[in-house]
């Protein structure tokens, strides 16, 4: 019998692409580790009129994220574009709702990493990143970011921290992502793997 793969969440809201971006290179990242695949999983935007539904399929891109997600992944990559220096409100209502799984600690002890972009280039990245760490620290989850081991932290010019991957967009979204911001991703999604292989045994 074939031993089943690790389930890497990577949990992400985007509006115009950007953020989606970095999670599929997250995920690549991620595919890249033996025995870890990556599930991507998106959230509903959230309305400001109290009648309206979004449909329970979104019309492309990755599915809603579900509960159970959280309870089968062995890692998670949390991602949101910035909303004044902090995490979408799409994404914090999802969070808002995971009250059952912070009682039956679902993920404590799970990694966990996170990522953000934004369309101006000090558009609070970092306190974004921090925004999206604070839930996971109250699920108990293990929570890391990029260590200066990687070059690219110190020769990028657009985004990249050591608190996650980050991408700088442009105020009209129409910055590619650099080449160090792709690295960045790429190596945040193979080191989320990697821990979760040590922790899981594998």
């Amino acid at each position: 019998m074939k031993p089943t793969n690790l389930i890497i969440l990577v949990l992400f809201y985007s509006r115009h692409g950007a953020t989606r971006q970095l999670a599929e290179l997250i995920a690549q990242g991620v595919e890249s580790v033996p025995g870890c695949d990556a599930r991507l999983r998106t959230v509903p935007a959230v309305s400001t009129v109290a009648e309206a539904t979004a449909p329970e399929v979104p019309p492309d891109g990755a599915p809603y994220v579900e509960l159970e997600d959280l309870q089968e992944c062995a890692g998670l990559a949390l991602g949101s574009p910035t909303r004044f220096g902090n995490m979408a409100a799409a994404m914090k209502y999802f969070w808002d709702g995971t009250a059952s799984d912070w009682l039956a600690g679902s993920l404590a002890g799970k990694p966990a990493c996170v990522f953000t972009s934004t369309g101006s280039l000090h558009g609070g990245q970092e306190s974004t990143l921090l925004s999206m760490m604070i839930p996971l620290f109250h699920h108990g989850m293990l929570v890391m970011g990029l260590p200066y081991t990687h070059p690219e932290l110190m020769t990028t010019s657009t985004g990249g921290s050591p608190y996650g991957a980050t991408h700088w967009s442009g105020i009209a979204g129409d910055k590619a992502l650099s080449d160090d911001e792709k690295r960045l991703a790429i190596a945040l999604g193979r080191r989320l793997a990697e821990n979760a292989a040590k922790l899981a045994g594998a």
